[in-house]
């Protein structure tokens, strides 16, 4: 590998940028693919570029073989991250599903009566308000909210935080009439529409679900469609 792919490499990975190495095996020439459309790949042929971004959004990497020649591609993708605002039953549940789904959690409530660490074990639980620590949190393309607490004290700042960011799932806890009243509150804080139409609400897959443990389960069923239907949106063959 040249030291400039290797330091380029390196960089996104500190950063956490979602980056693919594709590897020629016959020349041993590589390129270094990005979700975005800023691939610095220029000459790599449009269908390898195709599968390198399909690659970041399935999460795995794979080889291929484009008119005669072989690539293999190597993913390395950042952690996903799962922030569930409100240390409830319903988390209890969700926080160990995901976990078994490949997330690092971190559950968030004020109140630390509930926020109790021995309620959580092995994860990582702040008693911090939250739109304080998902705005350190740098969040990104990878991770995942869940408002829980239905306590709009609660999850409304943190709603009015991520919705400025680029998490690929936002989804708060409550009835219709509940989420109308949060989108009425958020629309008062000056957000539009189509910012409000990021939130899932009411949250979940509608299975029927009505125990805390289903309701965790129809949330990260949804929250994996969500990611999953990015596949979609990947850029076609040569975009740039």
């Amino acid at each position: 590998m040249k030291r400039q792919t290797l330091d380029r490499l390196n960089a996104d990975r500190a950063e956490k940028r979602p980056v693919a190495l594709v590897t020629e095996t016959a020349s041993g020439a590589q390129w270094l693919v990005h979700a975005d459309a800023e691939t610095g790949a220029a000459d790599l042929h449009g269908e390898v570029l195709r599968q390198a971004r399909m690659a970041l959004t399935d999460d795995r990497g794979t080889s291929t073989e484009v008119e005669g020649l072989s690539y293999f591609i190597q993913v390395h993708n950042p952690p996903l991250r799962l922030f569930i605002v409100g240390a409830v039953h319903i988390t209890q549940a969700l926080a160990r599903i995901a976990l078994l789904a490949g997330y690092a959690v971190t559950v968030i409530d004020p109140r630390r009566a509930f926020a109790e660490a021995e309620r959580f074990p092995g994860l990582e639980v702040s008693s911090e308000w939250p739109d304080d620590v998902l705005t350190a949190a740098a969040l990104d393309r990878r991770s995942a909210i869940v408002t829980l607490s239905h306590d709009p004290k609660i999850d409304d700042p943190a709603l009015e935080t991520v919705l400025k960011s680029e998490v690929f799932y936002i989804g708060s806890l409550g009835s219709k009439r509940t989420h109308g009243k949060r989108l009425a509150r958020l629309q008062e804080k000056g957000f539009s529409g189509a910012e409000m139409a990021r939130i899932h609400g009411p949250i979940g897959l509608d299975i029927g679900a009505k125990s805390p443990a289903e309701i965790a389960i129809s949330i990260i069923a949804e929250i994996t469609e969500a990611r999953r239907a990015r596949r979609d949106k990947a850029p076609a063959p040569g975009a740039a």
